[in-house]
């Protein structure tokens, strides 16, 4: 009797990402020469950048203090002694024939994030943590723009833009710790939260401040040892690290039942076909032949600089969501939502601090102002709505002197213009009638324009409860107070 043929089920996934994010540096890690994105090619260059004879590099300051503060967050050790060194390979846009990058003793090491998991059905939450192997710095290359087809093998000719050599990285390389696309895709989500919030990066994966490159293998549920790897080179979207993982899976897992083998080799993810597809047999690291940067010192950061730079990190992503939960009783999709951006966190807790009920203002942002923000494009902290004036609009709802329905009447004109809440609902007149003798005589108004309701009412159709609700708040462009209106209407319509 043969036993059944393996599922899918019955294999894992072993995943690890090699991020590189761009920082936010005015100028180039080694040279003077600009960092701007999007100028003219080859306009933001120089002698050191393109490795002419007798140059010598010097380090940017201000990308030491990025990549320490960037380990910082994400919990790793930071070397007091580390180096650069030269990594040889040939490729037409890179101009020296080598990179400047750290090999055996980069910056930071053995640190970790928590990724946050979200089931699609249920809705829970639950929390991994993922450790990050090493953290160091380096040049990135230029840019090969290929003419004449989407694929190189068809290229009519070749061009260069060295405009992008000499940008500063930190490469970011996770532990095999993920297991799924959900998990790599959301892990690269937060290592940009991160890098956002401190200010090291802008992390614009459509301009290329963030790529990933995804190295994975899978293998029998079970065993300790690591399948063959394959890496899947330059991931420029989260919604595409996910579908290359999951399609990577699957290609390797039928290939092992099929009894095919799996080479360790360099993929591409081809958008249009939802697939990856061979590039080329993967380098080991001795083919760089690796060896001490001649011409940079090695970099000693002293224990008073590297506690000054701690004291600067902000409270960061996955902390300013626990407490928004435990602290502000906000539901961890909320939480998510107004951590997510440093300017909304820091528009929340402004509004907040100003007096305003805390899940009032995150229902306000995260749904009202964050869909009037998408459709015009604009980040928080352009429009007109500053935090004081949501904060005195939600203090107007909650004090009974407006009700929600006046709320979103009114916030189009403070979402463009701006303004005084309370100076507008003064000048209007539309302060909320909570007095119930005037809310009584309404009441009678509106009972005696529909006597045919009335009666179908107290014949037991007690859903028209809410049609004479809205004739109320129809009667008064919605400013009485709905609560009482409930309440004193319904004493009415069962007397």
């Amino acid at each position: 009797m043969t036993s059944a043929a393996p599922t899918k089920t019955q294999y894992e996934a072993v995943i690890g990402l090699e991020t590189h994010c761009q920082l936010s540096t005015e100028t180039k890690i080694f040279s003077p020469s600009s960092t701007a994105f999007g100028a003219d090619p080859n306009t933001h260059i120089d002698p050191i950048v393109l490795g002419m004879p007798g140059v010598l590099p010097v380090l940017n300051q201000r990308v030491l203090e990025y990549a320490v503060k960037a380990g910082l967050a994400l919990n790793c050790q930071i070397a007091p002694y580390s180096k650069f060194d030269r990594k040889q390979y040939f490729y037409p846009d890179l101009p020296k024939n080598y990179q400047i990058s750290q090999f055996d003793l980069p910056i930071a090491e053995h640190g970790w994030l928590e990724i946050e998991l979200v089931d699609p059905k249920t809705k829970d939450v639950s929390r991994k943590r993922i450790g990050i192997t090493r953290l160091h710095m380096e040049e990135d290359a230029g840019k090969l723009v290929h003419a004449g087809s989407d694929r190189l093998s068809g290229s009519a000719y070749s061009l260069v833009d060295f405009n992008r050599a000499g940008v500063p990285l930190v490469e970011i390389v996770s532990e095999p710790d993920l297991r799924t696309g959900q998990e790599a895709a959301e892990y690269a989500q937060e290592l940009r939260r991160i890098m956002r919030y401190l200010g090291v990066s802008d992390g614009n994966m459509q301009e290329g401040s963030l790529r990933c490159d995804v190295n994975i293998s899978v293998r029998p549920v079970g065993t300790e040892k690591f399948g063959t790897k394959v890496e899947i080179k330059n991931m420029n979207s989260f919604s595409a690290i996910q579908k290359a993982i999951d399609h990577e899976i699957d290609r390797q897992v039928a290939a092992i039942e099929a009894g095919e083998p799996i080479y360790q080799e360099t993929r591409l993810w081809e958008e249009g076909s939802q697939r990856t597809i061979s590039m080329r047999l993967k380098e080991g690291s001795s083919d760089y032949r690796y060896f001490p940067e001649p011409d940079l010192p090695p970099i000693e950061v002293a224990p008073e600089q590297l506690t000054d730079w701690q004291a600067e990190l902000p409270e960061l992503p996955a902390k300013k969501r626990s407490r928004y939960e435990t602290s502000l009783g906000l539901s961890p999709y909320d939480a998510r939502v107004l951590a997510d951006e440093r300017t909304v966190a820091e528009y929340f807790e402004t509004v907040v601090q100003l007096g305003a009920d805390a899940k009032l203002a995150a229902n306000w942002i995260t749904q009202d102002i964050a869909a009037y923000l998408n459709a015009e494009k604009l980040a928080i902290n352009e429009m007109a709505l500053k935090p004081e004036m949501l904060a005195e609009m939600i203090q107007l709802i909650t004090g009974g002197t407006i009700s929600t329905k006046i709320a979103k009447d009114i916030l189009p004109d403070l979402l463009t213009e701006g303004g005084s809440p309370k100076a507008i609902v003064e000048t209007r007149g539309l302060s909320q009638i909570s007095d119930p003798k005037q809310i009584e005589a309404i009441i009678d108004e509106v009972l005696a324009a529909h006597p045919e309701e009335l009666e179908k009412y107290r014949a037991g159709k007690k859903k028209l409860q809410g049609f004479f609700v809205g004739q109320m708040m129809k009667r008064t462009s919605g400013r009485v107070d709905p609560k009482l209106t409930n309440q004193l209407l319904s004493k009415k319509l069962n007397s």
